[in-house]
């Protein structure tokens, strides 16, 4: 128990200060994020005149455990679904105010002179705003139900998905220690097929799972399940190279397709507010006010490059979108904060030891200064807009009228619509399924493989284990090669001219090249019968996996609970 004295103490000092100050705050009317800052902040070390924690240790792995939480719970707030509703542009918007702020980031370290890993991970910080606390400035200023909220809301979401992926990308680059593009690329492949497997297999059998329990779960027996899923995406999340946040977004962006999404959520959400608050408090014990007296002038260069780069870069953003001038500008005066995803990039920095002591307090400091100022720019952006309609020429006002409006009209040629919805298509089944045969063929030959060797003697092991990998990926194959290729759009555009038969020729050509290319690969890693044997094996498989029935009959199954899976919640509600 004596062992235990130091963390207990510190987290009945960290509670006092998270309440008092987020009662204080809410009194102001200021985000809780800021209050808990504060609080951090006046129970640090650095405050030594007051009561102060001793176990940093301990409070750093709760603040872990808080990342973990917080990612869980943005997961069950997206859903996979909501992006394809968005249309094009939420997210034109988002990738180019990311990649311009990521810019603005990197160039305002480098005129300091600070390291290239710095730089970039200031660039990776500043591109991102603060989903939390424009929520909640647009819902204390009325402004949810306004056509920009939305559409700024929608950008955040993208936002925070792409800054997941940011996250992997400079956990591999912290690892490297150089950016080298094959490397990059192969991380983001690696991500790629990962996110595919994990939300494939996840939204097919996690939703059968819960509802084969369903008579079994009470509140407890529910948030004990929700929470053992997140964890333990964690943990595989960690054991293949991904951060332990990312796996808990995937997990919770997976239970966001479920029924029980809005009963989870609202369990989870007090041990998130907890543990939550933990990570917040943490990030202010990091404020050093000496270092920010010493660094002041990059705070404050910092906090310009934000304003002035979200207003210039995300007001061309959105206009890139087709948005009017009125509508961008009100968005782009909305971002012009950094937030949550800053201090888990710092804290990433600072935990892999990639970053310099100075940047983390920075990054805190210029997040205080533009949350404060958040609500004074959103009223700002009209009487902006108002000063540069005024000032601009005439010209240039019909060209971004017009722009706005062609973003509005859409495509009556059926010809094309056809075409769109069956590449959409294709495209789905060439990456889902083509995924879950890698997935099965590398579980096979690294688990499977060593198993059978170690039952059968060889050639027998070989052809077992081809054996069952085949087996085991058949009606993923009949489904990359067959499925949809006899539905009513296909038949259309196959009567609609001699052309367009001849591209749905090529595309089933490709679809049934990919699956030879499975199948040969299998065979030529597990069994060495010479080169000419080895297709007439690989064409009776392909020939065979084609025209069965009882696959076909299989692989129809297996989509259509999948889709059933995808789609529950709609239908429930």
């Amino acid at each position: 128990m004596n062992e235990l004295e130091p963390l207990i103490a510190d987290l009945a000092l960290i509670l006092i200060c998270a309440g008092a100050m987020t009662l204080l705050f809410k009194r102001l009317k200021q985000p809780v994020v800021l209050g808990y800052i504060v609080a951090g902040f006046l129970a640090s070390p650095n405050m030594s005149y007051m009561p102060s924690v001793t176990d940093l240790h301990g409070i750093h792995l709760w603040s872990e455990i808080g990342v973990i939480f917080l990612l869980f719970s943005l997961g069950l707030e997206f859903s996979f679904r909501k992006i394809l509703r968005m249309g094009a542009a939420p997210i034109i918007a988002a990738c180019a105010i990311i990649a311009g702020m990521i810019l603005v980031g990197m160039s305002t370290g480098q005129l300091f002179g600070w390291s290239q890993m710095d730089c970039i991970y200031l660039g990776g910080m500043l591109a991102m705003s603060s989903t939390t606390i424009i929520f909640k400035a647009f819902d204390d200023m009325g402004l949810r139900q306004k056509r920009f909220a939305s559409l700024v809301l929608s950008v955040l979401i993208i936002e925070d998905i792409l800054a997941i992926v940011l996250m992997v990308m400079l956990s591999t680059l912290a690892v490297s220690k150089e950016f080298e593009g094959t490397q990059m690329l192969m991380s983001i492949l690696k991500l790629a097929f990962f996110l595919v497997l994990w939300f494939v297999v996840g939204i097919y059998l996690i939703p059968l799972f819960l509802r084969k329990v369903k008579s079994l779960m009470s509140n407890e027996t529910l948030l004990i399940t929700a929470l053992a899923l997140c964890f333990g995406m964690v943990v595989i999340a960690s054991a293949v190279g991904f951060s332990a946040a990312f796996g808990a977004f995937i997990m919770g962006s997976i239970l966001a397709e479920t029924v029980e999404r809005e009963q989870i959520e609202h369990l989870v959400s007090p041990v998130k507010d907890l543990f939550g608050a933990i990570f917040f408090v943490s990030v202010g014990m990091m404020v050093d006010v000496a270092l920010i007296a010493e660094y002041i002038v990059p705070i404050l260069c910092i906090v310009i490059a934000i304003m002035l780069g979200q207003t210039i870069l995300s007001t061309g953003g959105f206009l890139l979108a087709g948005q009017p001038l009125k509508t961008a500008m009100q968005c782009s005066f909305s971002l012009t904060q950094i937030g949550e995803f800053a201090f888990i990039l710092a804290t990433l920095g600072t935990s892999l030891g990639v970053t310099s002591d100075f940047l983390y307090p920075i990054v805190v400091a210029v997040s205080v200064f533009t949350t404060f100022t958040t609500p004074y720019m959103i009223r700002l952006a009209e009487p902006a807009y108002g000063l540069v309609e005024h000032a601009l020429p005439k010209r240039w006002k019909t060209h971004l009228e017009r722009n706005a409006s062609d973003e509005d009209e859409t495509e009556t040629e059926e010809q094309y619509s056809r075409w769109r919805a069956y590449l959409k298509h294709v495209g789905i089944i060439i990456i889902i399924h083509s995924v879950l045969c890698m997935a099965i063929i590398a579980l096979m030959l690294y688990f499977g493989e060593p198993f059978i060797a170690g039952i059968l003697s060889q050639p027998w092991a070989d052809i077992v284990t081809a054996l069952l990998t085949i087996i085991m990926c058949a009606p993923f194959l009949w489904t990359l090669m067959r499925y949809g290729s006899r539905s009513d759009n296909v038949i259309a555009l196959w009567n609609s001219s001699r052309a367009a038969r001849v591209k749905l020729l090529a595309f089933q050509l490709l679809r049934l090249g990919i699956a030879a290319a499975f199948v040969s690969h299998i065979i030529g890693r597990t069994i060495h019968w010479g080169y000419m044997p080895g297709i007439f094996i690989g064409l009776a498989i392909i020939f065979s996996i084609a025209f069965s029935p009882r696959l076909r009959k299989r692989s129809e199954q297996i989509s259509k609970t999948f889709t059933e899976n995808l789609a529950q919640r709609d239908v429930i509600q």
